[in-house]
């Protein structure tokens, strides 16, 4: 059994992974989303299944709230209901996306009043921010165009820096504006935030609180993600992660279930640029779960966070300086192949029950009986899903 040193058991001990609400909520495919027993029915119950995660993983201290899907009358209770239950809440992620107003655009369209109606949509999440605590406020557009001619492409990047100045102007103290990108989808000619330059440069001029958002499911097949990463990290600018897993486009699928071996090198150039555990760069997820059960999907995705940290953590970072130095190309992708085919599962079990944690979270949530009682007690009501 590979045995965890020191190093690497301090370095899994600060280990945070924010969960999001929507992950708890009906999900499915474009053509339907499927109610499942249990869902909850507003973000109280939401944030309960979070802790649970949070109860059986010490790996997951805090939930992302998606507005106006979480929207509730007063937020200082909802972020006592999380304290109490041990979370706290964090990012809170703006929608533009679902309101007919928007069909052309948001930030970008054309017509002023939309965009003002766009803008206060993100002035008010500030607000919430300011109720929870929340440091992040988190953009996704889902902007773009359908047919060459359509839209005006510079037009629009100049709306969006004219509306992003004013939402930016906005944030007080530690609040941060993260601005994530996605290559297509729903627009299929031309995104307006395609990919990571075009949020980098929009954020750069903005300011030193804005960042980039990198969803790992955000990229065309092919893409070297831990390039970016490496770039990002190099640049200052890699605000925070929505870590899931694809097999065509944006599945949002459990992360690691497609290439757990993108992940592990993913992992590998977040610490070789000093982004674990660095209070700067968030890791999130962003993840539906459509015909799994969503507790056990999210503990299952923050382990797979876990496992493939401690594996990028075992890379021996001298023989592989030393066997680029050498230009030995096989000896460093040895380096990096033995890290990876390494087993840590045994000594990840054994570190947790050192810390009085279940050694196999996935059997201890499934023995709770947690997921039975919300299953004969959450019936009537509407259950949560994408919209609500």
């Amino acid at each position: 059994m590979t045995s965890l040193t020191h190093d690497i058991q301090n370095a899994l001990a600060q280990q945070a992974i924010e969960l999001p609400s929507w992950a708890f909520g009906n999900s499915g495919t474009r053509f339907k989303v499927f109610a499942t027993p249990g869902t909850p029915r507003d973000p109280f119950e939401k944030i309960a299944d979070a802790a649970e995660v949070n109860r059986v993983t010490a790996l997951a201290p805090s939930v992302a709230l998606h507005i106006p899907w979480d929207k509730t009358p007063d937020y200082t209770v909802l972020r006592r209901h999380a304290e109490d239950l041990g979370v706290t809440l964090g990012t809170i992620n703006s929608n533009t996306f679902q309101d007919d107003d928007y069909k052309f655009g948001a930030l970008t369209h054309e017509d002023a009043a939309v965009r003002r109606k766009a803008i206060d949509h993100h002035l008010e999440c500030i607000d919430i921010m300011d109720a929870t605590g929340s440091r992040d406020l988190k953009i996704w557009l889902a902007e773009g165009s359908n047919y060459p001619g359509q839209a005006d492409l510079r037009g629009r990047q100049d709306r969006l820096q004219e509306s992003l100045q004013q939402i930016y102007a906005r944030l007080t103290g530690e609040q941060r504006l993260v601005l994530e990108y996605k290559f297509f989808e729903p627009a299929f000619y031309h995104t307006d935030v395609p990919d990571w330059g075009t949020s980098y440069v929009q954020v750069s001029a903005l300011g030193e609180r804005a960042m980039v958002c990198l969803d790992t499911g955000h990229h065309a097949p092919g893409t070297n993600i831990e390039f970016i990463v490496m770039q990002l990290l190099r640049l200052g600018k890699l605000g925070s992660f929505d870590f899931n897993s694809r097999f065509y486009a944006d599945d949002d699928l459990i992360v690691g279930a497609a290439d757990p071996f993108q992940l592990f090198r993913i992992l590998f150039e977040v610490i070789r640029g000093g982004g674990l555990n660095n209070p700067d760069v968030a890791f999130m997820l962003d993840q539906c779960h459509n015909v799994e059960k969503k507790i056990p999907g999210q503990i299952r995705s923050v382990l797979n966070v876990q496992e493939m940290t401690t594996r990028a953590l075992l890379v021996d970072a001298e023989a592989l300086r030393a066997a680029q130095l050498s230009g030995d190309v096989l000896a460093a992708n040895a380096v990096m192949m033995d890290a990876f085919y390494t087993d840590v599962r045994p000594g990840l079990a054994e570190w947790r029950e050192s810390r009085g944690l279940p050694a196999d979270p996935m059997a201890a949530f499934a023995a709770s009986g947690y997921q039975e009682k919300i299953e004969a007690d959450r019936v009537g009501g509407v259950q949560a899903g994408w919209g609500a």
